[in-house]
């Protein structure tokens, strides 16, 4: 079976079963998603703080990295105001991968000034979303072994 944007089944379940996906009502369109995150990408490299915070749901949290405590929206102006001064630079590595449901990932490397040096970290972002298409939390997947020093600014 095919699915259309997000259809109510698939034949994907390894058991010979439909797959039960979620009511497409409860979650935006790929697309939708997919321009969040390519926005977000696009508004860290503006350097524009402003459209990052817009990106994000009154109930969102930011997990960066995941295992760090949660950022709730009162700390995303101070974040990405940050994100901004540390001329923070996003390169994806692979076209943003949606879902069956709520979510999507963006995969990429990110350049940043800290401690007088420049900095890479390979991550990957994963957000859900609400129906109107806002980013209600965002996990980075990186670690210690994925921050590259690039060097003295």
């Amino acid at each position: 079976m095919a699915q259309d944007d997000v259809g109510s089944q698939v034949e994907l379940k390894p058991e010979g079963g439909p797959l039960e996906l979620p009511d497409p009502a409860t979650i935006p369109p790929q697309a939708v998603m997919k321009a969040a995150l390519q926005e977000y990408a696009d508004a860290t490299n503006r350097g524009d703080a402003a459209a990052l915070v817009a990106l994000f749901a009154p109930e969102a949290t930011i997990e960066d990295p995941v295992g760090a405590p949660l950022k709730r929206p009162d700390a995303f102006q101070a974040w990405f105001d940050a994100t901004v001064a540390y001329r923070a630079r996003i390169t994806p590595i692979g076209p943003i991968r949606g879902s069956w449901s709520n979510e999507a990932a963006l995969v990429f490397d990110v350049e940043y000034d800290a401690n007088g040096r420049r900095l890479r970290t390979r991550t990957l972002d994963v957000c859900t979303f609400n129906p109107e298409g806002k980013i209600t939390s965002l996990r980075a997947f990186w670690g210690p072994e994925d921050v590259e020093d690039l060097g003295p600014l």
